[in-house]
């Protein structure tokens, strides 16, 4: 079976997911009680499923999609003001073949990396319970063990730094204080593999200067070059 045919499965199972009772309720609730903005718009209201190349070497992860972002248009990290600051970066950094991602027929590509996110739907309060998140972690190990060339998987967010140890631990023994989250901080993982942290690409990150344009670009440059 060839790497695409393996991800097409993946993603069906993914996106006919229905365990998690409260995260599935919640999202279909959003996508029928849409944002004013996108009241006209037909929103996907299920579980996200990852993006990029699949051959790539760097993994990006986010804890969970958007409400009205990955959600809406269901791509993770796609029509909203995060996505915009974050791939305005990686198109910078040569990572992207554009810098906007708007939806899933846009012609974004992205080079050498992968997008996913910890937990496939989005939550209430953007907090899930452990029980979700670990009930999760199965699509994300999938997803990990078809992505067999990652080297450096890039946490976007503490919240998806610390998701990142807690399915780690699932496997291997790891101290969460020897992993403690801050921006461009590197930890060489038991498979080998880097978990650099990253600053959320939010409005709020953006907004109070503790990320701009420029050191999200300069961060995304080194780490290509590893």
């Amino acid at each position: 079976m060839t790497l695409n045919s393996q991800f097409i499965n993946l993603n069906k199972k993914i996106i006919a997911c229905k365990k998690c009772k409260r995260l599935k309720n919640f999202r279909e609730k959003i996508a029928k009680d849409k944002r004013k903005q996108y009241i006209n718009e037909k929103y996907w209201g299920k579980p996200i499923t990852g993006f990029g190349d699949k051959k790539g070497k760097i993994l990006f992860v986010g804890l969970a999609p958007a409400a009205h972002g990955g959600n809406r248009t269901g791509r993770v990290f796609t029509g909203d003001r995060s996505a915009e600051f974050l791939y305005k970066c990686m198109f910078n950094a040569k990572m992207s073949n554009q810098p906007t991602s708007e939806n899933k027929n846009d012609g974004l590509k992205l080079y050498n990396s992968y997008i996913t996110t910890a937990l496939k739907c989005v939550p209430p309060g953007d907090k899930p319970t452990i029980f979700e998140l670990k009930t999760c972690f199965k699509y994300f190990k999938a997803e990990i063990s078809l992505l067999k060339n990652v080297k450096i998987i890039i946490a976007l967010g503490k919240i998806a730094f610390d998701a990142c140890i807690e399915f780690y631990k699932e496997t291997y023994f790891l101290r969460n204080k020897d992993y403690i989250f801050g921006h461009a901080k590197r930890y060489q993982l038991p498979d080998k593999k880097i978990l650099i942290g990253c600053y959320h690409p939010s409005p709020r990150n953006v907004n109070t200067g503790r990320i701009n344009e420029r050191k999200m670009t300069s961060l995304f440059k080194k780490i290509a070059k590893i």
